[in-house]
């Protein structure tokens, strides 16, 4: 549906995006995940066509998106981080108003209002102001305006940003919804277990590069980082742990706030011999769990930095 090919943007001496390649299949949900200044927002404004590039090629199902590529631009939806209506309009006229950009018949104008609302929730405040809505239901009315055209590509640039839990799950059903009916998604976040939860696919970008692309399952294969363990310790002096570095299957360990949390390599299971060290050496702890790698760890291992910087 979208392919990126060898794409290079520029910022004076900046390299912004680095000869960057990619594929977004049809019908998927494509995770784009990076921190702050990592291209992002840079590569999804060149695809748009919105910024010109120094180098490469973009295609939409299989044409060359450019300025001038209406008959691209009428299949594509874009949410916004920062939120886009207009105050003096209430909810259903902000929702008409968008919907008026793509769609000039009155009747088929309606029936994409209508939908929109129902399908964003907003049935009880179609005659409210943007100013009277809480952050979840502006977020939700950010929604309505980008999709009431049915378009075929969606891109959603971190939707769930301060908004309530109530909100923020009633935006992944929609996305869920979207992807079943044969929507592309196109998805930011900085919300690990969004990306988790709806993404087919996802890459992970820094510095202008794409780092590593796969499901979440194909990602953390590739990171040398199997479970973390944690231990919740009673507080006392614990100077003999950095022993734990040297055990057999021990990647890393850290102590925060008294709780010791260790990294393993993939497939080894340490959890006897930790517990018999602690035993051994007559460390007290409260409780000890498990956790399998996050996104977070792999994109901490690939880059050196945490994902929500």
């Amino acid at each position: 549906m979208i392919q990126v090919k060898d794409l290079v943007k520029r910022y004076g001496k900046l390299v912004a995006i680095d000869h960057l390649d990619l594929t977004i299949r049809e019908n998927e949900v494509y995770g784009l995940l990076g921190p702050n200044g990592s291209g992002k927002t840079t590569l999804i404004n060149c695809v748009l066509a919105l910024l010109k590039f120094d180098k490469g090629q973009i295609l939409i199902d299989g044409k060359e998106m450019s300025p001038t590529a209406y008959d691209i631009k009428r299949k594509i939806g874009v949410v916004p981080q920062e939120v886009a209506y207009f105050d003096e309009l209430t909810v259903k006229e902000n929702i008409d108003y968008f919907c008026g950009l793509y769609v000039s018949d009155p009747e088929e104008r309606k029936r994409l209002v209508d939908e929109a609302i129902e399908f964003t929730g907003l049935q009880d405040f179609t005659k409210f102001r943007p100013q009277k809505l809480s952050g979840g239901l502006k977020r939700r009315l950010n929604i309505a305006c980008g999709v009431v055209h049915k378009p075929s590509i969606l891109f959603l640039d971190e939707p769930t940003v301060a908004v309530d839990p109530q909100s923020r799950n009633h935006i992944l059903q929609g996305v869920r919804s979207l992807s079943r009916q044969g929507v592309t998604v196109i998805y930011t976040t900085h919300y690990m277990e969004e990306a988790e939860a709806i993404c087919d696919r996802v890459g992970i970008i820094d510095k202008g590069q794409l780092l590593a692309e796969g499901t979440t399952d194909e990602l953390k294969s590739m990171i040398n980082s199997g479970d973390t363990i944690r231990v919740e310790l009673v507080p006392t002096d614990n100077g003999n742990l950095n022993e734990i570095r040297h055990m057999e299957g021990v990647v890393d360990f850290e102590i925060e706030h008294d709780t010791l949390s260790v990294r393993t390599k993939p497939g080894v299971y340490i959890l006897d011999n930790l517990i018999r060290f602690l035993h051994d050496h007559d460390i007290r702890y409260q409780t000890v769990y498990s956790e399998k790698p996050t996104l977070n760890t792999v994109f901490l291992e690939i880059t050196g930095r945490e994902l929500r910087d």
